[in-house]
């Protein structure tokens, strides 16, 4: 229903009543404009834009309405005739496609290794740190079931792990002159994802911080990583100086058969 306009520039002649008087929502409806009303109306009930007693109530006004004004607010909160109603897209997000299989095997000697982002954690992930380190992040990562194993091997190195909140970390590894360092569980639901470290570490250790997506380390943690990387570089400079000292006394040995010898 659209209000009657009034022609633009023109005036109310002279001795009429105020202009206000006669602006088109003050002008009488007819009833067509009641029918249209209604009709409107129906097609609303019929969509589901309004209850039947909405309906019921709105009718009664209309029918009751002898201006256009009254009429207005009738329509005011549904969608014009010609107006293209909003979409609405009723189809599901598609699952993500599985991340592309990466050699479970990681090896970083005198270097570093990591994984990040999205990525397929398989069964087992073998990982041999050699005078080097590992970045595993896991907040992304996909797992392949719901216990995964980290069976590491390291020497003279660290791996750092980073897990999301709500997976569980078992540590199941042999240590010498080494540790492991892991974060209290934050779940007690028994289907929770577990990762198991198992291997190996020899005068190195394992790091496991607890932290959610776009969570960044905090500083405690930065210092606690700043300490364990002096803490193996500490241990080099002994290990260096250990066999420095065993060539020296090598070299003692074979000069004291040679006199001997004479």
């Amino acid at each position: 229903m659209n209000l009657p306009e009034q022609p633009s520039g023109s005036e109310p002649p002279s001795g009429s009543e105020p202009a206000a008087r006669h602006s088109p929502a003050s002008m009488r409806a007819s009833d067509a404009d009641r029918d249209e009303v209604a009709d409107r109306l129906r097609e609303a009930l019929a969509e589901g834009r309004i209850t039947p007693e909405e309906h019921a109530e709105r009718i009664d006004v209309v029918y009751n309405a002898r201006t256009y004004a009254e009429l207005e607010p009738v329509l005011s909160d549904l969608p014009s005739q010609h107006a293209a109603g909003p979409r609405v897209d009723l189809r599901k997000e598609r699952p993500l496609a599985p991340p592309p299989p990466q050699s479970p095997h990681l090896v970083a000697v005198f270097s570093g290794v990591e994984r990040k982002g999205r990525w397929l954690v398989e069964p087992t992930t073998t990982i041999t740190c050699v005078f080097g380190g590992a970045e595993l992040d896991f907040r992304q990562a996909v797992l392949s079931r719901g216990e995964v194993t980290l069976n590491v091997t390291c020497v003279f190195g660290g791996v750092n792990v980073v897990v999301p909140p709500g997976v569980r970390v078992v540590g199941s590894n042999f240590s010498v002159f080494g540790g492991t360092d892991l974060p209290e569980d934050d779940t007690l639901d028994p289907d929770a994802p577990v990762i198991r470290l198992t291997g190996m570490l020899l005068f190195g250790g394992i790091s496991v911080e607890r932290r959610a997506a776009g969570e960044k380390r905090g500083r405690a943690r930065r210092r606690h990583h700043e300490l364990h990387r002096e803490h193996h570089e500490e241990m080099r400079r002994l290990h260096r100086e250990e066999r420095r000292d065993a060539r020296r006394d090598r070299l003692r040995e074979l000069r004291d058969e040679r006199h001997r010898g004479r």
